[in-house]
């Protein structure tokens, strides 16, 4: 068992095809077949299963999954490290943010940051806390914006900022005028939410489940810009950060008769090893924070 024929299987199990697998490798199909084959016959195991559609990871082929994921995350760790000691700099930070905060929160930072580090590369994706996580743990994210709470051990989190979650409406909804809602009169009407596994979601179906209440959604979307018109539009009404309402014209934000806050952070992982770049982005963003929450950390 080596390095490169676990990185093979690796890759094999999760392009789902020998085919694919050769292809993103480049390599030939057929050396990609006596690798895993050798692989297999070195662990006295079968590890996938062939058939017309592609492979299939038998048990013992998920257990060895599991394990070289995790062997080629920590030689990749040690390789990076290396680099710094030696005077390289990786040139990429990975950051997982949901929609709220990379459409509102992020922006900013990321570009006084590039201006300040020019020659560092930012790849963000959008996606929500569960996903987030996900990706930290296997290694495809190295850091994630994610809600303070339930955090796996696995994880290292960084509180970043407390915010309100209100209820927002158009101006001409029966609630503009109100100084609060309650959670029985916000679930009485027809909703706009996030889809399932977003920190904003997470708050309301944990607001159903406390309560005893079947949320009316009549959309799911991900996509802010459609949660917006759709308020505006009085065709449904929705909840959002207050540093989304303070934003935007055309909605008005109410707060829930009993305040509900989200508490934010940044989370890496505990085994991993954060470079210099996600080191100097975790520091400038916890710099930038109160000019641009407008108030400390609390």
């Amino acid at each position: 068992m080596n390095t490169k024929s676990l990185h093979y299987f690796v890759v094999v199990t999760e392009m789902g095809s020998f085919s694919r697998a050769a292809e993103s490798l480049h390599i030939a199909q057929s050396a990609l077949s006596v690798s895993i084959k050798k692989l297999e016959s070195s662990v006295g195991l079968t590890l996938l299963h062939r058939h017309e559609k592609g492979v299939q990871l038998t048990d013992e082929g998920a257990r060895l999954y599991h394990h070289a994921k995790g062997i080629l995350q920590k030689i990749e760790d040690a390789t990076l490290e290396m680099q710094e000691l030696n005077g390289l700099i990786k040139g990429e930070v990975r950051l997982g943010v949901p929609s709220m905060m990379g459409s509102y929160f992020f922006p900013d930072i990321l570009m006084a940051f590039k201006q300040q580090y020019p020659n560092l590369k930012l790849t963000i994706i959008d996606a929500g806390t569960q996903s987030i996580r996900k990706m930290l743990l296997d290694g495809e994210l190295d850091l994630g914006v994610i809600l303070n709470e339930n955090v796996p051990d696995s994880l290292e989190i960084e509180p970043l900022i407390e915010d309100d979650m209100l209820v927002v409406v158009s101006p001409e909804h029966e609630f503009a005028q109100r100084r609060s809602v309650s959670i029985h009169d916000f679930f009485s009407q027809e909703l706009i939410m996030f889809k399932k596994g977003y920190f904003h979601r997470e708050m309301v179906d944990k607001l159903c489940a406390e309560h005893g209440l079947t949320p009316n959604i009549s959309i799911e979307t991900n996509l802010i810009p459609m949660i917006l018109k759709v308020v505006h539009k009085d065709f449904a009404i929705g909840a959002l950060l207050r540093l989304v309402t303070e934003h935007e014209k055309g909605i008005v934000g109410i707060p829930f008769e009993t305040p509900i806050k989200l508490k934010i952070g940044m989370a890496w992982r505990k085994s991993g090893y954060l470079s210099v770049a996600d080191k100097a982005f975790m520091e400038f963003t916890k710099q930038a924070l109160p000019a641009l929450t407008g108030r400390n950390k609390r």
